[in-house]
């Protein structure tokens, strides 16, 4: 048996990061299927809110998206009202417009944050190509969307294979926070936790609920 393969942590910098919303249009957001609906709803706006409540740069990008393909959802646009919003007329894979890539080297960050629809075009050959520019990439698997479970799985893979960084958005998070006691820390985020990760949400809303409470049942402190 090989021995495992030696690799590096590298941790996400929030001073050194940027966050990009690749053509999460309405239309596209249709042929969507490894997601139901209103999961991906939430995670397609929480993963602009990263960009937010971390003041990160954060470049909006579309394809033709006055075809089917549809603009951004609203809640996104107003979310980012000032960032550079990106509408490409052709290009599939974004590094190809000169104007996107002028956004994102303006930034001056060598980390990027990113999803898209869909996770096999979109997402992968943007990332694919950051990667060749010699960017470090976190990809937010739960804000791209894909076709079908196996599509999402292979492109994936894919990435991984060319050092592209797969996470959740709670990883993502987890790691731009870092600790609880900074900030953005817990009165940050634990309302962001709220309102896009109800399961850490409704944790933290029991917790405090057995402490205005001041009791819990026979058994539980166990």
């Amino acid at each position: 048996m090989s021995a495992p393969k030696s690799t590096t942590f590298e941790r996400i910098d929030k001073d050194n990061v940027m966050l990009l919303v690749v053509d999460l249009q309405i239309g596209l957001f249709q042929v969507v299927r490894d997601y139901q609906p209103d999961e991906y709803k939430n995670n397609i706006l929480a993963h602009a809110a990263l960009g937010k409540v971390f003041n990160l740069p954060t470049i909006l990008t579309t394809s033709t998206q006055q075809g089917p393909n549809g603009p951004l959802p609203k809640e996104i646009v107003e979310m980012h009202p000032s960032a550079p919003l990106i509408k490409r007329q052709g290009e599939v894979n974004a590094w190809d417009n000169a104007d996107f890539r002028a956004a994102v080297k303006a930034t001056g960050k060598k980390q990027v944050i990113m999803a898209g629809i869909t996770t096999d075009v979109c997402t992968t050959f943007l990332a694919l190509s950051l990667i060749e520019e010699g960017y470090t990439v976190f990809t937010n698997h739960e804000a791209s969307g894909a076709a079908s479970r196996r599509i999402a799985d292979e492109a994936n893979a894919r990435m991984r294979q060319a050092g592209v960084h797969v996470l959740s958005m709670f990883a993502i998070a987890c790691d731009l926070m870092r600790n609880w006691t900074y900030t953005p820390g817990a009165p940050q985020m634990l309302p962001f936790f709220d309102r896009y990760f109800s399961g850490y949400g409704y944790l933290t809303r029991g917790h405090d609920a057995a402490i205005e409470s001041g009791q819990i049942l026979p058994g539980e402190s166990q």
